[in-house]
């Protein structure tokens, strides 16, 4: 049972009803789309159409499929064949492990990355380089200048690598208007099933060298039998994300106001575009694993920071990179979903009042 009242969509959106009901019948049904029986016959028909909706909710050519956001990002950084990966300070975990030795690429306060530190990093060695930028921040909502990326790293000779994977099914995403070569998708962060994720390919020639190797499912990028219902529910996700990003756009306005009517918050990344549900908001006195906690036990769910690192709350390396100082281990992210309303944000605030109350008399006194 989920909590009261659920403001950690970033980490995780309930699947949608549709979703669910074809799941349950992709699984019913069962089939192996590797074999040439009709049984498996219809689950390959299953696993290609799916394939074709994710394709088209990005505007991309070649869908690998994935367990999910990480896997696909190992497989662009890790399989693109180039001698130098530059990665932004502020990419997922999965992103920054992936190749630890990657040249960190800064961003500026405002929470974008540094397209001029970009050009100089780009300039310094002329390997053949693959650039990695996320589309939008996972905990400030801050959309990068992907687009402006690309050129920059198409002019030396560099491919771009974009984790889309909290950006798609909230705002549009175009790989060919973006000029995104590689583009990593998650079906549990737009309304599908956890894992299960892609690597989108703008042109089948950029295929990476597959990390797992034994069949020759996903055109030999991806050994292992397809997961059939997990698929089936990825396609039907992303076709009913891509139909509601309109209504999705509405929660910017909650957003907004639960940030004016925070008392004492400190909203990060407000001078970028953000996406429409995410806020990032610090309180001076409080660490955000304590604010996390008080929240839980008043059933709010919030998280501090990336919901990847098994439980542990830590000090946000994005606000870091970002120069927030302290805030960088006072902060906690809200993320709004599809469902979320009024009545939601007013359980919030009156949580987060309790919480000012304490936090704001211990700071004047220091």
């Amino acid at each position: 049972m989920r909590s009261a009242v659920h403001l950690d969509h970033n980490a995780d959106t309930p699947p949608f009803a549709a979703v669910v009901a074809a799941m349950a019948e992709a699984l019913a049904e069962g089939g192996n789309p590797s074999s040439v029986h009709a049984l498996g016959r219809r689950a390959r028909r299953r696993v290609e159409d799916a394939r074709a909706r994710v394709a088209g909710l990005v505007n991309g050519a070649e869908v690998v499929f994935t367990s999910g956001g990480t896997e696909a990002n190992a497989l662009a950084l890790t399989g693109c064949g180039r001698a130098r990966i530059l990665v932004s300070a502020i990419e997922h975990p999965s992103v920054l492990a992936a190749v630890p030795d990657a040249v960190p690429v800064p961003v500026l306060p405002s929470g974008v990355v540094d397209l001029d530190a970009l050009a100089r990093l780009l300039d310094a060695d002329r390997r053949p380089a693959l650039v990695s930028l996320m589309l939008a921040n996972n905990e400030t909502g801050a959309i990068q200048p992907v687009a402006e990326a690309a050129t920059l790293a198409h002019a030396k000779g560099a491919l771009l690598h974009c984790d889309a994977v909290q950006a798609a099914g909230k705002i549009a995403v175009d790989m060919r208007c973006l000029n995104i070569d590689l583009l990593s998708l998650s079906a549990h962060k737009l309304g599908g099933p956890q894992g299960i994720g892609a690597l989108v390919l703008a042109d089948e020639r950029l295929a990476p060298t597959p990390m797992l190797r034994g069949g020759g499912q996903e055109r030999g990028l991806r050994a292992g039998s397809e997961n059939v219902a997990a698929i089936e529910g990825f396609g039907v996700a992303a076709g009913l994300a891509a139909e509601g990003l309109a209504d999705f756009a509405r929660l910017a306005a909650l957003r907004d106001g639960l940030e004016r009517r925070a008392r004492g918050a400190v909203a990060m990344a407000t001078q970028a575009p953000r996406l429409p549900n995410t806020s990032c908001l610090a309180l001076p006195g409080l660490s955000g694993e304590v604010m996390v906690m008080a929240m839980d036990l008043a059933g709010v769910a919030v998280s501090a920071g990336a919901a990847c690192s098994s439980g542990k709350v830590r000090a946000s390396h994005v606000l870091a990179a970002m120069g927030a100082g302290h805030l960088a281990g006072s902060a906690i992210r809200v993320s709004l979903g599809r469902d979320s309303g009024e009545a939601d944000v007013e359980r919030f605030l009156q949580v987060w009042a309790g919480l000012a109350a304490q936090a704001l008399p211990a700071a004047s006194a220091a």
